[in-house]
């Protein structure tokens, strides 16, 4: 952790998503000069996908600021309503549940959300304002709503701006990858190719890790009125088999490179 503390402010060195272009020095200066007109904050930090208790442990003791639970069925990281109420019970004050849904019942995520208190509520299918806002009773529950972001150059086609008006009631609007199904699939979209303004608070996801995640967090921060991060593939145990097994290593390795971000963020705006 304080081998990554130490970097100086500069773009990481996992070069760009796929289908990115390398960040150039003009492209850093411009990044520098957004950053200088926001107010800085934390990122926080979302671990996904959690199934075992001393993962939940582990994420908490590294300092994440949201636990997701998946409770889409056809998922390889799915938990029952119960299991999650189990596990949401060891988290302590101020670190949030959040669960995922995929094309749910209304009804049925009502009833999860009354059984995990505090709890955040993830729309992750084809929910519609209406739909996600019946469920959420009307937004008395916060909510976030995925956006699938298509992969290389036809991200452009994603109208982000109209996205985030649609679903202006969520709390955030979280960016994934569009791949088969649902989920990032653990890879990473273009960021550059995210509108320039987008009047939302904003969630990356999608293929995140310790690796890609500065460079992620320098290239949308600018762009949106809050930026926090998911991560749950790139944090999880090596080898086939282990979805939703998570490697506290690598927690907490993700961990430090988003505060190393923040540090950068915090340099930058001294210098504009």
């Amino acid at each position: 952790m304080s081998q990554i503390s130490r970097k100086q402010p500069t773009l990481s060195d996992a070069g760009p998503p796929q289908g990115a272009k390398a960040h150039s020095g003009g492209s850093a200066v411009h990044t520098v000069a957004s950053v200088g007109a926001l107010s800085l904050q934390r990122t926080r930090i979302k671990i996904c996908g959690l199934t075992r208790e001393a993962d939940v442990d582990a994420a908490v003791a590294a300092g994440a600021d949201a636990i997701g639970f998946v409770l889409y069925e056809k998922s390889p990281r799915c938990v029952s309503v119960q299991r999650a109420a189990e596990l949401a019970r060891r988290l302590p004050p101020f670190v949030t549940p959040v669960l995922l849904f995929v094309n749910e019942r209304a009804t049925n995520i009502v009833a999860a959300c009354a059984a995990i208190a505090g709890a955040t509520v993830q729309f992750h299918g084809e929910e519609t304002p209406e739909q996600c806002l019946e469920a959420t009773q009307q937004g008395a529950r916060p909510f976030l709503r995925a956006a699938r972001i298509p992969l290389g150059d036809a991200a452009r086609s994603f109208d982000l701006v109209k996205y985030a008006l649609d679903y202006s009631k969520a709390q955030a609007i979280l960016l994934d990858s569009h791949v088969d199904g649902y989920g990032g699939g653990g890879q990473t979209f273009n960021w550059s190719l995210l509108p320039p303004n987008v009047n939302a608070h904003l969630v990356l996801s999608g293929g995140l890790t310790a690796a890609n995640v500065i460079d992620g967090i320098l290239a949308v921060r600018p762009r949106c009125k809050t930026l926090a991060v998911d991560v749950s593939s790139g944090v999880e145990l090596s080898g086939p088999g282990n979805k939703g097994l998570k490697d506290p290593e690598k927690i907490n390795q993700f961990i430090a490179a988003v505060r190393a971000a923040d540090q950068q963020l915090a340099e930058m705006s001294k210098h504009v």
